[in-house]
C-alpha cells in the first residue's frame, strides 16, 4: 500500500479523477485502484446525483448543465476535503474537461485518466449493465462516448482500455499516476 505520488517537485497528489463515458469501467477499476493505497477515498460521482430529492434533471440532457455545474462543484468539495485529510481520492464519473473547472479554481493538483474504450465495447458494457441503476439508453450512451472522442488537446489522458481487464486497467492507471504522467496540466 502506498501513497499517491506524481508531482513535479515530488510532493503527493492525492486525487485521481477517472473519467469516460458511461460503460467505460470507471466504478469497477477505481474500486480496484482504492484498494492499492494506505488511505483511500472512492468517490463515485453517480451518487451525487441521488442526493437530489426533487427536482432532478437526468444529467445527460442538455437542460441540466447549471445542476451539473452544482454536482460537480460539490464533489470537488468532497474532494479536496478528504484530500487534505490524507487521503488518496479515487473520483469517477462521466467528468470529461468540461467539468474540471471546481478542482482547478481550487487549487486541487490531480491526475486525469480519460478510460476510452472504443465505441462498441462502451455500448456493450453499457448496455448489458442494471437499467435501475446505471444509464443504459445506447444514444446517450453513443453521444457521451462521442463528447470524448471529440476532445482536442486531452489525447495525452486517455487509456483505450478495449482490450484490458479491470485488473490491466488498474495496474495501468496506477502506473500512470505513479509516473506522474496524467497529472493535470491546464492547457495540456
Amino acid at each position: 500500500m502506498t501513497s499517491c505520488r506524481g508531482g513535479e517537485d515530488g510532493t503527493v497528489e492525492n486525487v485521481i479523477i477517472l473519467a469516460g463515458p458511461p460503460g467505460a469501467g470507471k466504478t469497477t477499476v477505481a474500486e480496484l485502484l482504492a484498494q492499492r493505497f494506505e488511505r483511500s477515498v472512492h468517490l463515485h460521482t453517480d451518487d451525487f446525483w441521488t442526493f437530489i430529492k426533487r427536482g432532478l434533471v437526468m444529467p445527460y440532457l442538455p437542460e441540466s448543465h447549471t445542476q451539473n455545474e452544482t454536482v460537480m462543484d460539490v464533489v470537488a468539495g468532497a474532494a479536496a476535503g478528504y484530500a487534505a485529510g490524507g487521503y488518496t481520492v479515487v473520483c469517477d464519473g462521466v467528468m470529461g474537461p468540461w467539468f474540471l473547472h471546481p478542482f482547478t479554481r481550487r487549487g486541487i493538483p490531480f491526475h486525469y485518466v480519460i478510460l476510452r474504450p472504443d465505441v462498441e465495447t462502451t455500448l456493450a458494457r453499457a448496455t448489458a449493465r442494471d437499467p435501475d441503476r446505471y444509464l443504459t439508453d445506447p444514444g446517450p450512451v453513443r453521444d457521451l462516448h462521442a463528447q470524448f472522442a471529440a476532445q482536442d488537446g486531452y489525447d495525452g489522458y486517455v487509456l483505450d482500455s478495449s482490450g484490458l481487464t479491470a485488473d490491466q486497467t488498474a495496474d495501468a492507471v496506477y502506473a500512470a499516476v505513479r509516473d506522474g504522467g496524467h497529472l493535470f496540466k491546464q492547457g495540456r
